[in-house]
């Protein structure tokens, strides 16, 4: 494995992401299966938050049905996803949470979708997590 991945993998265990996604990922029931890269692949997770077809939390990329099925679907959704595992080492684990959220309430203000402004899934690439770029109709005089 390239070096920048075992960083990746040993920097969002150090700032605590990985051991967090592991958690979340057990307590919602799902499977673990090694991912390329150094990234564990979490699948079957169970409750209905967060919603969306997959997230990721440190190193964990979590999705409620099978990766086999989510990549058929959307071949791009592990790069993605990998994106998020960057974002998790950058902001030093646990405050990616929080950025995160400010963020994407920021982009239900500016354009009512959680996606579409969110500087974070941006980067990742909108249309990659399967997001469909959206604006907010202006208000009519």
């Amino acid at each position: 494995m390239r070096l920048r991945y075992q960083l990746r993998r040993i920097g969002n265990v150090i700032t605590l992401g990985t051991p967090l996604g592991l958690l979340a990922a057990r307590i919602g029931g799902a499977r673990f299966v090694a991912g390329p890269r150094g990234l564990v692949l979490a699948e079957g997770y169970r409750p209905g938050f967060p919603y969306a077809t997959a997230f990721t939390v440190g190193n964990v990329l979590i999705t409620r049905g099978s990766w086999d099925e989510q990549l058929r679907r959307n071949p791009r959704l592990l790069e993605h996803e990998e994106g998020h595992t960057w974002q998790w080492l950058y902001c030093l684990g646990l405050p990616f949470l929080f950025a995160y959220s400010a963020c994407m309430l920021w982009s239900v203000f500016r354009t009512g979708d959680r996606a579409t402004g969110n500087f974070f899934e941006r980067q990742a690439g909108l249309e990659s997590g399967g997001y469909v770029p959206t604006t907010r109709p202006e208000p009519v005089d």
